[in-house]
């Protein structure tokens, strides 16, 4: 082999050498931290094309409008967000609102919303009182359960204020919503945890629904605070 030949050889080796460390440097480099004032941003004005507004929903402070047709953000973990996402994009919760929206999102807008509402601090809408002996009976179902059930607590928190960043806080959270969500479990159209929720749901009644959710509701109401 001539020596031309040799040193053409030894180039084109180091050239592929080259490129590959590039390859692995590049495969080995940390995905950037989420960006919350870009979060802000697609809260405020979503991502074209595909994405409304984040904030016509669930408001920019992440308090809703106090229906419960849509949760509260405010305060959950990224963790926990970001997943939710993530399951509405892949079909294991079904929503023909979020579903769409969540599809259209970039890994990087998943993480940068998600951070965003999970570092705010909206305050609990006042909300008419609910059925005294509804939300007496939903506070033994979250405290102690029953014979055919684990009580709420064991995975909630006292309260409801939530284990993170994998289980939401419920104390606060809107009624109708906490109601609605536990009927996509019992009916299969929300199919992230279907050992635990799932199960869980489906061995509860449409009163039991309705006083756990009555209670989650009031624990955080600035009515019972000012009572206190």
């Amino acid at each position: 082999m001539s020596r031309g030949r040799i040193i053409r050889s030894a180039l084109a080796a180091a050239s592929l050498s080259s490129i590959g460390v590039i390859r692995v440097a590049h495969a080995a480099a940390p995905p950037r931290p989420p960006d919350v004032v870009r979060g802000g941003v697609i809260a405020a004005q979503g991502v074209a094309p595909g994405v409304p507004a984040c904030a016509q929903c669930h408001a920019y402070n992440g308090g809703s409008d106090g229906s419960g047709a849509f949760p509260r953000l405010a305060g959950q973990s990224a963790y926990y967000l970001a997943t939710q996402l993530r399951d509405f994009a892949s079909g294991v919760r079904a929503s023909a609102l979020m579903s769409p929206i969540a599809k259209a999102l970039s890994p990087d807008d998943i993480a940068d919303v998600a951070a965003y509402f999970a570092n705010l601090n909206a305050p609990f809408l006042p909300l008419k009182a609910g059925d005294p002996a509804l939300i007496k009976r939903g506070e033994e179902l979250a405290r102690v359960g029953s014979v055919q059930r684990l009580h709420c607590d064991n995975c909630h928190g006292p309260g409801g204020g939530g284990e993170p960043p994998v289980i939401p806080y419920l104390g606060g959270q809107y009624a109708h919503y906490i109601a609605f969500t536990l009927q996509m479990w019992q009916q299969g159209f929300r199919k992230n945890s279907p050992d635990a929720m799932g199960m869980i749901a489906k061995s509860l009644s449409d009163q039991d629904i309705a006083a756990v959710a009555a209670y989650y509701q009031q624990v955080n109401s600035p009515f019972e605070a000012a009572a206190k």
